[in-house]
């Protein structure tokens, strides 16, 4: 069973946000997952877990507990405005490559050696099918 307290709380009325830094306490385990976070601070400040932006966790020395700060936005499209695009990755499902690094060099390295028409015929070598 982990304890999570906050402190430090704040209201940012100007970025439509609640902020604070998170205490966890979780003796003999691992850290909290970033999801679990989400769901028991929803449950604490009676809001739903996509307007919560848990980061920066470090764990103290010796296990047992870890601190972190803690966004809680009011709406959702104030989280999406105001947070970092690196943040917002984190919390979104993993997409696919489409294919691997070798495949993609080997391809460039084709496309070099062949001119006009037929290099545009021979698809794209960047990631994700650019």
């Amino acid at each position: 069973m982990a304890t999570i307290r906050t402190r430090k709380f704040l209201t940012n009325r100007l970025l439509s946000r609640r902020q604070m830094v998170v205490d966890v306490i979780h003796p003999g385990k691992a850290n909290l997952s970033k999801a679990e976070l989400k769901d028991k601070l929803a449950t604490m400040y009676k809001t739903t877990s996509d307007v919560i932006m848990p980061f920066g966790f470090k764990t103290d020395f010796g296990g047992g507990r870890s601190t972190g700060f803690a966004l809680i936005y009011d709406i959702v499209d104030a989280l999406q405005k105001i947070e970092p695009k690196y943040r917002l990755q984190r919390f979104l499902p993993k997409k696919d490559k489409t294919s691997g690094r070798r495949q993609r060099k080997e391809l460039k390295n084709k496309k070099k050696k062949e001119k006009g028409k037929k290099k545009a015929e021979m698809g794209s070598c960047k990631r994700n099918g650019k």
